[in-house]
């Protein structure tokens, strides 16, 4: 039987991508301060979760999600 074992940054980075893409980003980061994730490099996070964002992309998400709402 084989094992695959699991990448636990790799892991972190898809389960708060999932978050963020279905909860506004205030409960994501209460959720992260509840659970104690921000341990981590946060700054590296960031770099890894929002690379392909710009201002510009970021703000018309947001005006997105705020409009569903």
């Amino acid at each position: 039987m084989e094992i695959k074992v699991i990448n636990e940054q790799e892991n972190l980075q898809e389960v708060m991508q999932v978050l963020l893409t279905h909860l506004e980003p205030s409960k994501v980061m209460k959720f992260w301060a509840t659970c104690k994730l921000n341990e981590g490099d946060y700054l590296q996070l960031k770099e890894k979760l929002f690379a392909q964002e710009t201002v510009a992309s970021l703000y018309t998400k947001i005006q997105a999600y705020q409009n569903e709402a």
